[in-house]
């Protein structure tokens, strides 16, 4: 029997309720389709808010606080072993299109990073480039979001090879003449966007994969809707934003959070006592946006969704075509969620919220997964990698601490999760946290700290109530602790089986 061929499909930074399959006020045709087509699991987590260390744990199977790159501007080191590498001893092809982000924009004598200017931006070493990269044989990469500096890699060739010799303009300095203060309208013309570009380089993928009948793991990774919230025509006049529901904090619902919660909300608070390194934290800054632009953003936000959403179905499309649908396990998801407004916040940062650490996720395998059902079961993105070597009917090396949820992806179980946890580690000391959730409650504990956060996600679903400090709840305090401990406990990596005694 043939083996399936694995097409992941990951946006960046994208709520959870952007869906329009559960969301009426937005369109995302194609996703419906795969909602239709396939399983949604409406409990799944990132390990991690921020980018390079989820899809750090995508790759590894392995949570950020192990695989090492634990925070944004770190590094995923070269000998940290990827599912690649067993895809392609076992005749799978790899390849990566789009955002990777395992690598810093800075590198230093001791660490280098492809991902580092000035090699970001060098063309020549781009088009030369055959070596692998994590596993994945075959890459083609680009690292901004919108209209960033960081601009370069495979994404500059292309357009220079489609005729666009003028691309600088259309992103700011030091290497284009776009206003960094530009919003909501980009000014790119659509055929020479990355959706655009990620979509055809992977179906041209596809396509040699399945002219030469060839297995492949093949990882499409999109960079919206990831601000700067730019988009370009007609996708920027596409939602009306007086039409569209605004989310919003609650008043005083940051009253009996931790302090840097409180701090979010002044006009110019002061964050130096969580800036250890000086190089700044995200999120924590002032999350305050006036009540027109905070609609106009929501408005460019949703259509930064439907236009990705375009050319996903591209991709589906090119599957259909090819004849090789049945056969191709399509997993939707996104690397972390996204405030726009919830509890009076923007973007990302230090913040676990449902907003931020829950994601869309949808599975697709014909005559396998079932269609059009909706899962309550819990999805961790760590479980990505052993669930596609199961299966793929490789090894699960023994490293992995993510659990494998094929039988619970195909219908064969209930759930293989009673609990997932989330990390964020920004700063040495002073910004770390982690949370441990379960089918009802959440709770975030800080390093030396006493403040902490328990939401009770069923009469309180909004998480507009932290229970920490309520006498009421002590005893629920001290168990979600202990879960939490015996949680930290069960995830340890444990490579070396024991083969003696002694």
């Amino acid at each position: 029997m043939k083996k399936p061929n694995i097409l992941l499909i990951t946006s960046d930074q994208q709520h959870f309720d952007t869906i329009g399959a559960f969301n009426s006020e937005i369109a995302t045709p194609n996703l419906d389709r795969l909602v239709k087509e396939g399983t949604t699991f409406n409990r799944a987590y990132c390990p991690n808010p921020t980018c390079t260390p989820s899809r750090a744990s995508i790759i590894t199977g392995l949570y950020p606080s192990q695989h090492g790159a634990w925070t944004l501007g770190t590094k995923l080191m070269e000998d940290r072993h990827t599912i690649g590498e067993d895809f392609q001893e076992n005749g799978y092809r790899t390849s990566l299109i789009g955002k990777a982000h395992f690598q810093p924009l800075r590198s230093n004598e001791e660490y280098t990073s492809l991902e580092a200017y000035p090699t970001l931006q060098d063309l020549d070493f781009w088009e030369n480039y055959d070596e692998g990269f994590y596993g994945f044989e075959h890459i083609e990469l680009a690292r901004n979001h919108t209209n960033e500096a960081h601009v370069g890699q495979h994404y500059a060739l292309w357009m220079e090879g489609k005729g666009c010799e003028n691309w600088r303009d259309y992103f700011v300095s030091p290497t284009g003449t776009m206003d960094r203060k530009e919003e909501h309208h980009w000014p790119i013309p659509e055929k020479y966007h990355y959706n655009t570009w990620i979509a055809e380089r992977t179906n041209d993928r596809l396509k040699q994969h399945a002219d030469n009948d060839e297995n492949f793991f093949l990882w499409a990774s999109f960079f919206d809707p990831h601000p700067p919230y730019l988009v370009p025509e007609p996708w920027d006049t596409m939602y009306d934003p007086e039409k569209l529901t605004i989310p919003k904090g609650m008043e005083g619902e940051h009253k009996n959070n931790p302090p840097h919660f409180q701090l979010t909300q002044e006009k110019d608070p002061d964050f130096s006592a969580y800036n250890e390194t000086k190089m700044g934290a995200h999120g924590y800054h002032s999350h305050r946006v006036s009540e027109e632009r905070h609609k106009k953003l929501t408005a460019t936000y949703y259509g930064m969704v439907s236009m990705m959403d375009k050319y996903i179905g591209e991709i589906l499309d090119q599957l259909d075509e090819l004849g090789i649908a049945d056969n191709t396990i399509v997993v939707f998801t996104t690397d972390h969620g996204h405030f726009f407004g919830q509890h009076g916040l923007q973007y990302k940062g230090g913040f676990h919220y449902e907003d931020l650490i829950k994601l869309p996720f949808i599975v697709r395998y014909p005559q396998k997964v079932p269609a059009g059902r909706v899962s309550d079961a819990m999805q961790s993105l760590v479980d990505l990698a052993p669930t596609f070597l199961k299966f793929a009917d490789i090894p699960v090396p023994k490293a992995i601490t993510g659990v494998d949820q094929s039988k619970v992806w195909m219908g064969e179980k209930e759930a293989v999760r009673d609990h997932v946890i989330c990390e964020f580690h920004h700063e040495p000391t002073a910004i770390h946290q982690k949370t441990y959730v379960d089918e009802r409650y959440k709770i975030t504990v800080y390093y030396n700290q006493t403040y902490g956060e328990i939401f009770d996600l069923e009469s309180d679903p909004g998480e507009n109530h932290n229970l920490w400090d309520d006498p009421e709840y002590k005893e629920l305090k001290q168990e979600l602790l202990l879960k939490y401990i015996w949680a930290e406990l069960g995830k340890e990596s444990m490579p070396m089986p024991r083969i003696w005694g002694a």
